[in-house]
């Protein structure tokens, strides 16, 4: 039976505590089968317990499938296994100026010399560092007595600015081999430098979380200190560096969707019953039908059509669907991609080409800059676009083909051209809508997404986990 989620390591046995930690691994979307946490077992059985790290990495390599989801499993080890209780005792002394104030700048100083030093992670002098950071720059008093802030203490000492002056102390007493270069602006020192600052700052929060978790408790702790997983990150409300971490799913997602669709065509290859061919052979079993006879599969690769909102609000969402759909495009005979602000333009080229050398962001960002996409004032307006489609482009779609249209519905209050939409749709075999907004939003504010969802059917895609699914269930077989 799993641990009281809530409960210290302590408290409960060891294997216990393991599978709650697992329990919690698997409430935040990480599959873990029982393989895994047996092989977990087996590792914890010969790993040293007091290696903190050590166990980190063991079960780091037993539970986890990608490195994907490594920051969430190192927040949830962090307050599963935490270093310890209450605040570390240091001697070190805070520099002070006359009036008895921490002199920040000299404390900075003193940093960077810490986060040069090798040996610093060793001896415990950086761990000390880390604490006198949290205890005299993120400790504040909140409505529930004492607390604790990762971003009032990273405000105060800034990590990023201390890059220079991590540099030069780690350049100091060693051999320039680049003449005319300042001490330690050499490539080889910055990059160091920047690896160390981003240690300090990730120290920095596994302090002040686990000084909170102390005081309120792992769970509530948990609620906003561990992150969600990149396939778990809405496309609409994430910062550039969550984006750069859902980009490097697609790939990945391809590849699992294109072995799923294996496994699919590998169940069907075998057509539907041929009922007279059936009828046909059972007469040598006195009519009946022992042997059933499948009519020959023809697996078709249809044509797809996408068209595309590229504008600012959904340009991301836009564009992971492109990359997803462009890593399966095999799986189709045609793929044609058309985009629109307020106006819609074949963009095709633009995709076909980017194969080669270019990257998926730096073709999205060509095609919008040169692309006719938006010719009147520069706002999302559906209506316009389908109309313009409906005139200009209606012979790309085929009966045998699907049409995918991606955005938010978001009409800024133009007119729907419902019935242009309806001419789209009844050209093709299949047409969908990918919408990366909440259904519970749909058809509040400017959104038609209701009056366009009575006319194609209309999937919620806001993350790439859902995006998976939905564009997995639609493939051909």
């Amino acid at each position: 039976m799993a641990a009281q989620r809530g409960g210290g390591a302590e408290d409960a046995p060891l294997v216990d505590h393991l599978v709650g930690f697992v329990d919690e691994l698997r409430r935040r979307g990480i599959d873990i089968g029982p393989a895994a946490l047996l092989d977990a077992g087996q590792a914890v059985g010969v790993l040293d317990l007091l290696d903190r790290e050590g166990l980190r990495e063991g079960l780091a390599a037993t539970l986890l499938s990608t490195h994907m989801h490594r920051q969430v499993f190192d927040r949830t080890f962090d307050l599963w296994f935490p270093l310890g209780t209450g605040a570390r005792t240091t001697d070190t002394e805070l520099p002070r100026d006359e009036e008895g104030n921490v002199d920040v700048e000299a404390f900075r100083e003193m940093v960077a010399e810490v986060m040069a030093d090798d040996a610093a992670a060793a001896d415990g002098r950086q761990a000390d560092m880390v604490a006198m950071i949290v205890d005299e720059f993120g400790r504040y008093e909140g409505a529930r007595g004492e607390a604790f802030s990762a971003y009032q203490a990273t405000s105060t000492v800034n990590p990023q600015t201390l890059i220079a002056a991590i540099a030069a102390a780690m350049a100091r007493g060693a051999v320039d081999d680049e003449s005319g270069a300042r001490q330690g602006t050499q490539p080889r020192y910055r990059r160091a430098a920047a690896d160390r600052a981003a240690e300090l700052r990730a120290a920095i929060e596994a302090e002040t979380q686990r000084r909170m978790a102390g005081r309120h408790g792992r769970d509530r702790v948990a609620d906003y200190a561990v992150p969600k997983l990149p396939e778990q990150m809405s496309f609409l409300h994430s910062s550039a560096r969550d984006l750069a971490q859902i980009r490097r799913t697609v790939e990945p997602l391809a590849r699992l969707l294109a072995a799923r669709l294996e496994i699919r065509r590998r169940r069907a290859r075998h057509g539907p019953v041929d009922v007279r061919r059936t009828l046909r052979a059972s007469m040598s079993t006195g009519g009946v039908p022992i042997k059933l006879t499948h009519r020959r599969p023809r697996p078709g690769r249809p044509e797809l059509v996408i068209i595309c909102d590229v504008s600012g609000s959904v340009s991301g969402f836009s564009q992971f669907t492109l990359q997803l759909v462009y890593a399966l495009r095999q799986q189709f005979s045609k793929v044609r991609v058309f985009a629109f602000v307020d106006t819609v333009d074949e963009v095709t080229d633009f995709f076909d080409r980017s194969q080669a050398d270019e990257s998926f962001g730096e073709v999205m960002h060509e095609m919008i800059t040169t692309a006719r996409i938006a010719t009147r004032d520069g706002h999302s307006d559906y209506g316009h676009m389908l109309k313009g489609f409906a005139r200009d482009y209606l012979d790309s779609l085929t009966h045998r083909g699907a049409l995918l249209i991606l955005g938010d519905a978001r009409n800024n209050y133009h007119w729907t051209e419902i019935e242009s939409l309806r001419t789209l749709t009844e050209r093709v075999r299949h047409s969908y809508w990918l919408n990366p907004e909440r259904r519970e939003d749909w058809g509040t504010g400017d959104s038609d997404a209701d009056v366009y969802g009575e006319v194609i059917e209309m999937f919620e895609c806001r993350n790439a986990e859902q995006l998976a699914k939905v564009i997995g269930d639609l493939l051909p077989v």
